[in-house]
């Protein structure tokens, strides 16, 4: 049973096309697909190809049939902006205050892109608040987003205080994962950030981009749940006509070099021949292709190298992690690449902050910063929770750390020392931290050396004016406030992550490292030096 069939994730979509492949091989294999919003004709096209025969109900074929559930939904009204608006989070909020003012109680749920977006509307709510009039109804305001602390997610669940309005500031998590009760208006600003890969310039970027006819359907039912309820669009009916009728698909704008990667370890070689729901674009395919053959994973027939190649698909990080994880017992830094990649892989959920703590967040992050960068910042961060706040959660709070997060890490790191013992692979911890103690420089040297080994496609350099511009294309970069080298001197860097905000491109988890090294652990047939030039 495949659930969430619309989310259309890459996991989905790869699962559906190797389930097709097993009903060739097993026709009595049973598959059920379900959805809350799904077009189903294209999905029993999928499965039947040719043999399709649908009858006159356009429900029943040889293959399949189609189930429809009607559930029990109170009516929405959705009203639209009269005008698009120029700062959709000023509409939000103006919306929020226009609804406690006249309309009668149930809470609010808004729909904001991200947590910047977020953290701006919750302080702008808080100040206009303080000036409602002291007999009418309080307005507790509450953020919903993947980086808060577990605690900080489950409050949204609690009933409000007497003569108190809830307000949940959300990103499209509270689109279709989670459904709170009470929510009798949803605020929609009609933007979503999704993921999408650029082939050409190898670079990843978190995008705020119009949601789909789908999503905007899904966020309006929110306001149904429990009794009929108003869906307020800050975005205008004409806007509305032009959206796409669903998201495109993960599998059409992602790095195919994790998927295909896996798609070789099960054997499948042909990747044009494999049967996607929706096919990538070929200069996807080719990046791909591409990476996994510079970083080893892939032989000059593209076939999977062996051990390198069947080790990284083995392990559950992505290929370019996984190059350094494997490297790593020859530099001998393997225990803290263990940890390092185990931070990594929270994707900034490392931190938190309440409102108005941004100073002192930035002071706990200073306590643990190493000079090199923030992979040895997060290393520190690691050790420090192992030694002082692993059995004590006061401690991680005093240092504005994510005490769940952190225990996360802990089990991700394990998960993935036993992974390079079934490889056979020596994970010496006491000799690492003993050789760290001894001479933790050249250590530090050898971790963002290893680094290097699997993100050299993740280059940049930095430019007179504190810019960066990464080698293959000259795309230009910001290292993001929040990292270590905000603001700091860096010649060369390798980055993990892009986030693409207005007009500006940010790179986060960033660290030094030296040129020589990108012809050194970098592939060789990555980069080429040109003639006598220094750059």
């Amino acid at each position: 049973m495949v659930d969430e069939a619309h989310e259309r994730s890459l996991s989905t979509d790869i699962l559906l096309g190797v389930l097709k492949k097993i009903r060739k091989k097993r026709p009595e294999l049973r598959i059920i697909v379900s959805s809350a919003t799904l077009q189903a004709e294209a999905f029993l096209q999928f499965f039947s190809g040719d043999e399709l025969e649908v009858n006159g109900h356009g429900g029943q074929n040889k293959v399949g049939r189609i189930i429809s559930l009607e559930g029990r939904m109170y009516p929405v009204d959705v009203l639209y902006a009269e005008q698009a608006a120029e700062d959709y989070v000023e509409l939000a909020v103006k919306t929020v205050f226009d609804i406690h003012a006249s309309e009668p109680e149930g809470d609010i749920l808004v729909f904001l892109t991200g947590r910047e977006e977020i953290d701006n509307a919750l302080q702008r709510i808080a100040d206009r608040a303080a000036d409602l009039h002291p007999k009418a109804s309080a307005l507790l305001a509450l953020p919903l987003y993947a980086g808060l602390t577990s605690e900080q997610q489950l409050s949204v669940f609690d009933v409000a205080p007497e003569n108190t309005r809830k307000v949940i500031v959300s990103t499209n998590i509270a689109e279709a994962s989670v459904t709170i009760d009470g929510i009798v208006y949803v605020v929609d600003c009609g933007f979503v950030k999704l993921r999408a890969y650029d082939p050409r310039t190898g670079i990843e970027t978190l995008t705020a981009t119009p949601i789909s006819k789908a999503s905007a359907t899904q966020r309006a039912g929110r306001a149904g749940r429990t009794r009929p309820g108003k869906c307020y669009r800050l975005y205008t009916q004409a806007i509305y006509d032009t959206l796409p009728e669903a998201t495109v698909s993960e599998v059409q704008r992602s790095n195919l070099a994790p998927i295909i990667l896996q798609l070789k370890a099960l054997g499948i070689d042909n990747i044009l021949r494999f049967d996607f729901l929706t096919p990538p674009p070929a200069e996807l395919v080719i990046r791909a292709l591409e990476l996994l053959y510079s970083l080893g994973a892939l032989d000059d027939y593209a076939k999977l190298t062996r051990p390198l190649g069947s080790r990284m698909a083995e392990i559950a990080v992505e290929p370019m992690m996984a190059k350094v994880l494997l490297s790593a017992p020859s530099l001998g830094c393997l225990s803290e690449i263990l940890s390092i990649a185990a931070m990594t892989s929270l994707q900034g959920a490392v931190w938190f902050q309440h409102n108005g703590e941004r100073k002192a967040a930035d002071a706990s992050r200073r306590k643990f910063a190493a000079e090199e960068g923030d992979h040895l910042t997060l290393l520190n961060v690691y050790e420090s929770f192992i030694t002082k706040g692993r059995k004590d959660s006061k401690w991680c709070r005093d240092n504005h750390l994510n005490y769940k997060s952190m225990i996360r890490a802990v089990s991700i790191r394990a998960q993935l020392k036993r992974y390079l013992e079934r490889f056979g692979i020596d994970v010496n911890e006491s000799l690492a931290s003993k050789g760290r103690d001894n001479g933790s420089h050249n250590v530090g040297e050898a971790i963002r050396k290893c680094l290097t080994t699997g993100y050299f496609s993740h280059a940049a350099r930095m430019q007179p004016d504190g810019s960066f511009k990464t080698v293959n294309q000259g795309t230009t970069l910001y290292a993001h406030p929040s990292s270590l080298m905000f603001n700091r001197k860096a010649d060369w860097v390798i980055f993990h992550e892009i986030l693409e905000t207005g007009d500006k491109v940010y790179i986060r988890d960033v660290s030094r490292i030296e040129k020589k090294w990108l012809l050194e652990e970098g592939a060789g047939s990555f980069y080429q030096v040109q003639g006598a030039r220094d750059d």
